[in-house]
């Protein structure tokens, strides 16, 4: 998943939130390049942060890869480390002159934004993220979070043992709703006499407070929560943390958390990068640029650690639950049919 320890309060599209710091390296380091074609690289992909363990940065690897081989091509990787490798990494790309260069995250919606303007032949995609202006040569993949919180939400319904389910936010703005009203929404669904809180991590750093998110996840458990949405970003582990101690339970965000603290977290709301990264490739391929395509259910692009083949050894606590996964993917089925549709808190 993507753990981070910074994120500014304003967000292009949508994006959340989990992120740790990987090992640092050089600044324009470039890795895992791909050498069997006859020239520069022809897709390149730009990290806001070394890959390292981060599966969230790992997977968006990954998709380069195949689109690679779906187009008998070469790809390389350039991660960053810092604001200002993630510009000369941006400078390197584009002057390679790929046939896309590919971004993941927030960090790179202005620098996109003025080298589309400057590079008018040069195709973008923006993953998780998009630029505040539309541009023909930009093309960005955005996820439908709120669809996996509210799976995850109707886990915690049929798991809770007192029908009190809560969620640790960063902030009170609708975009971060996605991450804990779904939840409460899910959770109703299945148990209607659930009650549902949320608490906010707030302050100067929400995004990686670990001990305000554990605060405010305290103060749930003594409310009588049992199970916990934790969208605390870097912040999570201080959610995970509360809930082990107190016997009560979490879910994670983007990736799978559960290895972090096997027995407390439940199932986790996946983004698949790698999917968005090569799906969107191939549409600028096939001559569809300037356009944000929302990834979901439907799409792929949200799932549940639960919902994938490998729960049996994700270490996830749902792994244990077969009758509750039943229950959830009937849900997931009806969402992706368009029988169920989950309002989205971000929907303008």
């Amino acid at each position: 998943m993507r753990r981070r320890t910074r994120r500014p309060l304003q967000l292009a599209a949508a994006t959340v939130l989990l992120v740790t710091g990987a090992g640092a390296c050089n600044a324009t380091a470039k890795v895992d390049t791909d050498s069997t074609g006859d020239s520069g690289a022809a897709f390149t992909l730009v990290t806001p942060d070394a890959v390292g363990q981060n599966e969230f940065l790992k997977l968006a690897v990954t998709g380069l890869k195949k689109a690679a081989q779906q187009e008998e091509s070469t790809q390389k990787v350039y991660e960053s480390t810092d604001t200002a490798s993630q510009q000369q990494n941006v400078q390197a790309a584009v002057e390679a002159a790929p046939k896309v260069v590919v971004l993941v995250g927030f960090e790179f919606a202005d620098l996109v934004a003025q080298q589309a303007k400057a590079h008018p032949k040069q195709q973008f995609l923006m993953i998780d993220a998009c630029t505040t202006k539309t541009f023909k040569n930009v093309t960005c993949a955005v996820f439908r979070e709120h669809e996996g919180v509210y799976l995850a939400g109707a886990e915690a319904g049929l798991l809770s043992a007192n029908g009190k389910v809560g969620a640790v936010d960063v902030l009170d703005t609708p975009q971060f709703r996605r991450y804990s009203d779904p939840f409460a929404a899910g959770a109703k669904k299945v148990a209607p006499k659930t009650s549902a809180s949320t608490r906010f991590v707030g302050g100067q750093s929400p995004f990686d407070d670990s001990a305000r998110a554990k605060e405010q996840a305290n103060t749930l458990l003594a409310g009588g929560t049992d199970q916990i949405m934790a969208a605390a970003a870097a912040g999570n582990y201080g959610v995970f943390e509360a809930a082990k101690a107190k016997g009560a339970y979490a879910y994670g965000v983007d990736v799978n958390q559960c290895p972090s603290s096997p027995g407390t977290v439940v199932d986790n709301v996946v983004k698949r990068t790698d999917i968005a990264v090569e799906k969107g490739i191939a549409q600028i391929l096939d001559g569809s640029t300037g356009k944000t395509v929302s990834y979901g259910l439907k799409e792929g692009g949200i799932t549940l650690t639960g919902l994938e083949s490998g729960v049996d050894s994700s270490q996830c606590v749902i792994a244990k639950h077969k009758d509750v996964l039943t229950k959830v993917e009937a849900l997931r089925d009806e969402i992706v049919s368009g029988k169920l549709t989950v309002a989205d808190p971000a929907a303008s």
